[in-house]
């Protein structure tokens, strides 16, 4: 018999252990749980390293709760600039690392918007935490077969909002290209959470200078915020600057000269 291996990642610690102890009675499934997405990841990690892989993440999808102004605990591919650390952060973070664990996300109830977000970071299923054992167990094996599962009555919605992303994804893409080089190298240091000063440290450019490439990065983007700018270059796919690889621009400006 193939055993599947699950984690059930939930901060309410009933609702995890329970289901965690109705899917351990079923003969082919072996599961852990873990409460928090840092406590999850390190589930993974270990189990990677042992050659004992997950094969499928059951995630609450509002795990951690909403923590204003917090830096997300795993990497977001969309734009997050409301600080939401919650079950999709955690989706995005997986897919990014471990690729070939499958996801599906529990929620308490259907949003055709965060839904369409989770399938958009990777998952392959949403389904409702008051669901059936054997309903939940039907989605597991559905998505071991590269199955996508969503409620009927969640389609339209979701398909509706995948259609709207792309749009503004192609809209964003378009206003991102309309930068120069420099420009882009300034809006990804802003989405690495990079400050005026510390822009100019890294790019060898004065406080001065980067004030006006930021300014002019927003007037191009149609935005009036850094915040706004950053999560429409999250949309357009801009990834941050990757702080520990030191920068590749070498030019210099030493009152107001070029060096």
């Amino acid at each position: 018999m193939v055993r599947m291996r699950v984690l059930v990642v939930d901060d309410h610690r009933i609702f995890a252990e329970s289901l965690a102890a109705a899917l351990a009675a079923e003969p082919d499934v072996d599961v852990s749980a873990a409460g928090s997405g840092p406590a999850a990841l390190r589930c993974l990690e270990r189990a990677a390293s042992e050659g004992r892989r997950f094969d499928v993440l059951l995630v609450d999808a509002d795990l951690g709760g909403r923590v204003p102004g917090a830096r997300p605990a795993v990497p977001v591919r969309e734009g997050n600039e409301d600080g939401l650390v919650d079950g999709i952060s955690l989706v995005a973070g997986v897919r990014s690392g471990q690729p070939g664990v499958r996801i599906v996300v529990l929620a308490e109830k259907d949003d055709p918007r965060r839904a369409a977000l989770a399938l958009g970071a990777g998952a392959c299923g949403w389904v409702a935490k008051d669901c059936s054992l054997s309903r939940l167990l039907s989605v597991i094996r559905g998505v071991l077969r590269d199955e996508t599962h969503l409620p009927p009555a969640l389609l339209t919605g979701v398909l509706r909002e995948l259609t709207a992303a792309r749009k503004h994804r192609t809209e964003s893409e378009l206003l991102v290209e309309s930068l120069t080089p420099r420009e882009r190298e300034v809006l990804r240091c802003m989405v690495a959470g990079l400050g005026r000063k510390a822009v100019a440290e890294r790019l060898y450019l004065s406080p001065h200078t980067v004030r006006t490439h930021m300014q002019n990065v927003l007037g191009k983007l149609g935005v009036h915020s850094t915040l706004a700018a950053v999560a429409l270059a999250r949309r357009a796919g801009v990834g941050p600057a990757d702080l520990d690889q030191p920068s590749a621009g070498n030019v210099v400006e030493r009152g107001g000269q070029l060096a």
